[in-house]
């Protein structure tokens, strides 16, 4: 008897977020909803992650508007979305009224299926989210990070989806961001799973092909019981992506098992993805191959391409390679967090740092240092005590043990009137949620909203001009040492400062970054204003 085994897609958001830096435009997505729809998937993941960033960060569109869009287009599939527990959407915990709040909105406006995870496996983090999830009637997915380390195994993940099982969820997945899930450790831990937690419980396995050996688990874990598997149409798959659905289809063949994947569909699908892929090149990584050195490095999918494109915004593309070595350095001092967001880009940026900066922890991010003194949650290993007190000394508050939603007040009066004072904000609770996930860059987009979405994928003219030679005393002058946004400035002229006071906030590669004096002295000019873009190298301040 033939088993069936069900597929959801990932082409509408993880695949252009792992193979095109998340800059595709909805208008580009539109065309191939409805053959989407009719194609047969148990579901569709098209929202959440860093689509939601993206959409304003870059793209100028409303990212709750392309939920609905999706929604209206695609009636018959489960629309399905990555939500990061506690965090939402965003690079901090928010209070508990919020997370329920966030819920009930998203579930309104379109999605089906919340796929709910902890960055850090910490499922204290998870609770209040799938709770609401549940509350709405709709599907909670609790979620299994799956790394390698020396505190990871088998059966710690088996134990961790019994804890999934046990807080109600309606299903549990294996989210293997960096394709680190061999053929073997597959099997295993879906036979364990269900072995522990019953053959009725729906085990949902995510895999990127970034190492070249998944498709191979995803076929080890068909045959130990797996019931849906993560694919996307393979003219935006492979490299850092995740594996062909049509390749999926083709190797059931003749196996007892097999999907009910309409191809015909599928491949106009393919169709048109080919012919949008190109538009987009600029933001297409040097990655596209097989890389077995992620298994040391442990860089998610999702991250590489993203990775690549930021160090091009800072000069520096040819460090990758170090950075990539720095990487597990960095995860190992703070207690080997999987690497997923908002982890991958916390621990990624600071081994970006450390690099460029050529000193190790030089500079800490501010999420960075947070992350040490468990303030996104609880990690599975030990953390460097030296790192881990230079966190408390610049972030000047303890480290905690407790679930750090605990410690926060009630803040959606707070956030909605924040919000309110922006120009363009809408009034709409939708609005707030967006203000809270990235107020810095809501505030912009509010504003900018009524121009309309911005397509990058559209050749864009670049003007060169003639550069002015200035003589400066660089003594007296404060450069930035990265590119990014001025998310602070705390200083002004007159004023005087020591060396190592901290002058300003910049924000790069979404994460904030203090800007500390590299001497005593006054103030004698401020030549950004807060969010504003800097560039590397480009003068901040100048002292009297």
């Amino acid at each position: 008897m033939t088993r069936l085994i069900e597929v959801s897609d990932v082409i509408l958001r993880d695949a252009h977020q792992s193979l095109l830096a998340t800059r595709m435009a909805t208008e580009d997505m539109v065309p191939a909803c409805q053959d989407l729809d009719n194609a047969g998937y148990w579901s569709l993941e098209c929202w959440g992650g860093a689509t939601y960033d993206a959409c304003i960060r870059f793209l100028n569109e409303d990212p709750w508007e392309r939920l609905r869009t999706f929604r209206k287009l695609m009636p018959k599939t489960r629309l399905q979305m990555l939500l990061r527990g506690q965090n939402l959407l965003g690079y901090r915990h928010y209070e508990d009224s919020v997370v329920r709040r966030f819920v009930d909105k998203a579930a309104e406006n379109g999605v089906d299926v919340f796929r709910v995870f902890d960055a850090l496996n910490d499922f204290r983090n998870l609770k209040t989210a799938i709770e609401a999830v549940k509350a709405t009637g709709k599907h909670a997915q609790g979620t299994i990070c799956y790394t390698l380390s020396p505190v990871h195994t088998t059966a710690a993940f088996i134990k961790m989806a019994q804890e999934l099982k046990d807080m109600g969820v309606d299903s549990i997945a294996i989210k293997d961001m960096a394709a680190l899930l061999k053929p073997k450790a597959a099997y295993d831990l879906v036979k364990g799973i269900k072995d522990t937690c019953g053959i009725d419980t729906v085990v949902h396995l995510h895999v990127h092909a970034t190492t070249g050996v998944t498709m191979v688990s995803l076929m080890r874990a068909i045959e130990a019981g797996v019931d849906i598997v993560d694919t996307s149409v393979s003219s935006l798959s492979l490299g850092s992506g995740h594996n062909p659905t049509e390749a999926v289809v083709e190797m059931l063949e003749g196996t007892g098992y097999a999907t009910k994947l309409d191809m015909s569909r599928i491949l106009k699908v393919k169709k048109h993805f080919a012919e949008v892929r190109p538009r987009y090149r600029e933001f297409v990584g040097e990655f596209g191959g097989v890389d077995t050195e992620i298994f040391t490095s442990q860089i998610p999918g999702g991250m590489i391409s993203n990775l690549e494109s930021q160090l091009k915004g800072q000069h520096a593309t040819h460090r990758l390679a170090e950075v990539l070595e720095e990487v597990p350095r960095v995860r190992a001092d703070c207690g080997f967090p999987p690497l997923v967001t908002p982890s991958s880009q916390i621990v990624g940026t600071q081994a970006v740092f450390n690099v460029l900066m050529g000193q190790r922890y030089k500079v800490l991010t501010s999420e960075f240092a947070n992350l040490m003194l468990g303030y996104y949650g609880a990690t599975q290993g030990v953390k460097n005590p030296e790192i881990l007190a230079r966190a408390e000394a610049q972030l000047k508050k303890p480290a905690i043990t407790v679930r750090p939603a605990d410690l926060l007040a009630p803040e959606w009066d707070d956030l909605r009137a924040q919000a309110a004072a922006n120009e363009g904000f809408n009034g709409s609770d939708e609005d707030v949620l967006t203000w809270a996930m990235f107020p810095q860059i809501a505030a912009k987009f509010f504003k900018a909203r009524p121009e309309g979405p911005k397509y990058l994928g559209k050749a864009t003219e670049v003007v060169a001009t003639e550069a002015v030679a200035v003589t400066l005393d660089e003594s007296k002058v404060c450069r930035s040492p990265i590119t990014g946004v001025v998310a602070r400035i705390d200083v002004k002229p007159g004023d005087v400062v020591a060396e190592g006071a901290t002058l300003a906030v910049i924000e790069a590669m979404k994460m904030e970054t203090p800007y500390e004096s590299p001497r005593a002295g006054t103030i004698k000019t401020v030549d950004v204003k807060a969010t504003e873009g800097v560039k590397e190298k480009q003068i901040l301040f100048t002292f009297a």
